[in-house]
């Protein structure tokens, strides 16, 4: 009897160890995707409807947040939006905290660092499904096992400067010109909650050598939440150059009319991706799968185009307006998303140091 229990405690347990590894694997398409204005679903739209409401948590901007909210809604006005906006470090240390308190309240989730989404997913953060607009995507824009995470938009950081304040014959051309000691107490960049600011700092490391960023501290950068501030205070002067001015940020910007100018350094951009993900055990389950598949769709991507003037992963939307195609782009992603993961203690630490935070 003892060895009876013995054998039926350890299947038990192999039951329960193995149970993560299933969760991770493939998971079928519906067999039948139905066509919706634009855009195809495996959702049960009459229980999305029926749930009434949608939950994001996102790093985006309010008001563009706001407006891909409201796009969705138009379309299923039954299903009611939220949305709840910080910078990546503080949103994953939010909606970890509720999960550790089995507070859960959260369908969508967005966050611009993949380290942090490749730890999410391996804490069983997410749920599985398999749009079926994912087909347009790449491979190397989705989780693997396929249907955890896709990328929603991809992001890429230069520098900026004010046209109003700087010659164009005295903009930097380089990220080296930003070391310029004319460029001192006069540089805003991004606090280290930022995983745009976070890929920025790994890859220029790497391209531009360790020593870079000892010598940026020196020009005694300010850091704030978001890239809206940093464009604020360069129309405003209260700055001279932003560095990891996102792209983005620099077209709606210049859309309203300000006199800002991009650079785009020889040496390439700092990019990432903003990754979208059902949370498990999601309030909304049948409402979030209907958002992802309109999100990914042509009209859900032209919809963050719009709203934010990122670009698009997908091959058939065209770039946010007065944007460049995305192929024209030098781009510097992270070769080993692992080890990027494991460089935000160390970046935290350095980045902190810099931007003076104690």
């Amino acid at each position: 009897m003892k060895r009876r229990s013995i054998l039926i405690a350890l299947a038990l347990a192999g039951v329960v160890l193995s149970a993560p590894a299933r969760a991770q694997g493939a998971a079928k398409l519906c067999d039948a995707p139905k066509q919706m204005a634009g855009f195809k679903t495996c959702a049960d739209v009459a229980k999305a409807e029926a749930e009434g409401e949608i939950i994001v948590y996102s790093t985006d901007p309010e008001r563009g947040q706001a407006m891909i909210m409201d796009a969705f809604h138009q379309l299923f006005p039954k299903i009611n939006t939220k949305y709840l906006r910080l910078q990546a470090g503080a949103l994953y240390a939010k909606v970890t905290s509720e999960r550790q308190a089995r507070t859960y309240t959260v369908d969508a989730l967005q966050i611009s660092d993949v380290g942090m989404v490749l730890d999410f997913q391996k804490k069983g953060g997410y749920v599985q499904y398999v749009s079926p607009e994912m087909a347009a995507y790449k491979a190397d824009y989705k989780s693997q096992p396929e249907g955890y995470w896709t990328w929603g938009a991809i992001i890429m950081a230069g520098l900026a400067y004010n046209t109003s304040v700087t010659p164009a014959d005295q903009a930097p051309k380089s990220w080296e010109d930003a070391l310029d000691p004319k460029w001192a107490d006069a540089i805003s960049v991004k606090v280290s909650n930022s995983g745009l600011q976070h890929e920025t700092w790994y890859e220029l490391k790497r391209v531009l050598g360790p020593d870079y960023f000892p010598k940026l501290a020196s020009q005694k950068p300010r850091a704030f939440d978001s890239y809206v501030q940093q464009f604020d205070r360069l129309v405003n002067r209260q700055d001279k150059l932003v560095h990891t001015a996102q792209y983005s940020g620099y077209l709606e910007f210049k859309a309203k009319g300000a006199p800002i100018a991009f650079v785009n350094p020889a040496a390439g951009l700092p990019a990432g991706p903003e990754t979208w993900g059902l949370v498990s055990n999601a309030p909304h389950p049948a409402a979030a799968q209907l958002f992802m598949d309109w999100l990914l769709s042509v009209p859900g991507q032209k919809a963050i185009s719009a709203a934010l003037f990122l670009h698009s992963p997908r091959s058939d939307v065209p770039p946010p307006a007065g944007g460049v195609l995305i192929s024209e782009l030098k781009l510097l992603f992270p070769a080993d998303w692992q080890d990027f993961l494991t460089s935000r203690p160390a970046f935290v630490r350095e980045w902190d140091k810099l931007a003076g935070v104690r």
